[in-house]
């Protein structure tokens, strides 16, 4: 029988902008799967969403007699899964008295979505019970090679990969998968480390150098010359080239050229002009302050290592550099010569030289174009999404201000 799995975004989506600004959090691809399919394979179900109300016309819940709902913010380990299979009806599982998960039915969901009163929930709180959360767009890479281990486990257990064509240079077979239609010729696979996964149609050109972790997702390229150091996710319909360290791109985004790019998160339907760099070091060496939204400033992360969150629909002309923990917000284009400021607003246009705003006209028009060459629709829900996210983010985007003051 299968499971009805609701995943809800917590106060913690807010933290995860500008990625969460287009999507639920359960919809973030972190290992090779989003979290939204993880659930739905640990735990053998389809998942829907309780998520922002503009999200919810592309995002929408279902509701079934009986209901598992589960934090959007955390994945699934052995024991979490298990902990969750034995929760009885209006039960729920805590960590610090955050909900992680709980078991509702149709009655309690009707009062809940009409803002009735419901039965308390009896609440467990967890202790000692590992489980990866992303409360911070960097712990999606600093958490993906853990999470790329599960993941690869979870997909290949007990499958036999395709055949790897002797043309290439391996260290450690047994941790390589390829997914039927996988091409990989005359390139260096080191596995040692972490596994690497090879997905539908992907394609590793000659002369690439990988190191695991990887997971190269359905119809992804790495193009000739590439050298990929792990963990990196690279999601569906992706053209990578150049060098990647411990970096995820969500899917159908292009880094095409030479260039570098490391601990950054990139949305989808992005894409960076050749030679384009990210700093993901400072020189003092000290740690990394990011934009946060929620707090409308910047905020130390803590890290050390920390380069560019990206996004989706963000693009970059050519030699474009990126400084250490740069954050650039859903439908921007960036050029120029020199380094852009390390908060770029949602609906920018332009580069360190100055700004304007990336008008809804345009970005509509390239939005279809470019989902189009993937056979994809731009669909007048997404064009709802633009619509709000630009209106939501108009506070950021000072020089409107200033022309109107």
């Amino acid at each position: 029988m299968s499971t009805n799995i609701i995943l809800f975004d917590s106060d913690n989506r807010e933290h995860l902008l500008p990625l969460t600004f287009t999507r639920p959090t359960g919809e973030i691809r972190v290992g090779i799967l989003k979290i939204k399919e993880k659930w739905e394979k640990w735990l053998n179900g389809k998942a829907s969403y309780i998520t922002q109300d503009y999200l919810s016309e592309k995002f929408p819940i279902h509701i079934e007699e009986d209901n598992i709902i589960i934090n959007g913010s955390a994945l699934p380990s052995p024991y979490l899964v298990r902990l969750i299979k034995e929760l009885g009806n209006n039960e729920a599982l805590l960590q610090d008295g955050e909900l992680i998960a709980g078991r509702l039915d149709s009655k309690q969901f009707d009062n809940l979505m009409k803002d009735r009163e419901i039965e308390e929930l009896k609440g467990f709180e967890l202790t000692d019970t590992p489980f990866i959360q992303i409360n911070t767009p960097w712990d999606i890479f600093k958490f993906n090679k853990e999470a790329l281990i599960e993941d690869f486990e979870l997909l290949t257990k007990g499958r036999k990969s395709q055949s790897l064509s002797t043309t290439n240079r391996v260290i450690n077979h047994g941790n390589i998968f390829l997914e039927e239609g996988a091409n990989v010729e005359f390139s260096i696979l080191n596995a040692k480390d972490a596994p690497i996964y090879i997905g539908a149609n992907a394609t590793i050109m000659e002369g690439a150098m990988i190191r695991g972790g990887l997971a190269l997702c359905d119809n992804a390229i790495v193009k000739m010359g590439a050298k990929l150091y792990g963990a990196n996710t690279i999601g569906p319909h992706c053209k990578i080239g150049g060098e990647v360290s411990n970096s995820i791109f969500m899917g159908y985004s292009n880094k095409g050229h030479e260039g570098y790019i490391g601990n950054s998160v990139i949305g989808e339907w992005c894409n960076f002009g050749a030679d384009s760099n990210t700093s993901n070091l400072k020189n003092d060496y000290g740690e990394v302050k990011l934009w946060n939204y929620p707090a409308g400033r910047f905020l130390s992360s803590g890290e050390q290592f920390l380069g560019l969150i990206m996004g989706d629909h963000s693009k970059c002309g050519i030699n474009t550099m990126f400084n250490t923990g740069t954050v650039v917000g859903v439908f921007c284009n960036i050029f120029g010569a020199g380094y852009p400021r390390n908060f770029i607003p949602s609906f920018s246009w332009g580069g360190k030289q100055g700004f304007s705003t990336y008008q809804l006209v345009k970005t509509s028009k390239v939005a279809k174009k470019v989902m189009a060459r993937r056979n994809i629709e731009f669909s007048k829900a997404d064009e709802n999404i633009l619509k709000i996210v630009a209106d939501a983010t108009s506070e950021y985007r000072t020089w409107d201000k200033q022309k109107t003051s």
